[in-house]
């Protein structure tokens, strides 16, 4: 159902066309702190899929909470919609620069 807070809703259509456009993805974190979030398209190139994913990881780690110890993700699984998952290491994934 449509929703404000979710941005699912707003009085300013020409902004929210513009980011969609623009590629916008929203996450949000299930109550075991499970995010699903789509990364890219079968028709992207690899380096766009990994761009896409780096960036991902990284909009949640600077979504941390400062109240959050120890290791904040736990595992990491890539899977296309209907396909097994790939576990990844999350520290090797953190560590990685996404090439220009």
């Amino acid at each position: 159902m449509p929703n404000p807070k979710v941005g699912t809703v707003t009085f300013e259509v020409a902004r929210a066309i513009q980011e969609v456009k623009a590629g916008k993805v929203e996450f949000r974190v299930e109550k075991a702190g499970i995010v699903q979030a789509p990364v890219g398209k079968k028709s992207f190139e690899s380096d766009k899929l990994f761009a896409n994913a780096k960036s991902l990881i990284d909009a949640l780690m600077r979504a941390k909470p400062a109240s959050a110890k120890g290791q904040y993700l736990r595992s990491i699984t890539l899977s296309s919609t209907m396909g097994p998952g790939i576990r990844i290491d999350p520290a090797s994934v953190v560590t990685v620069e996404v090439e220009a």
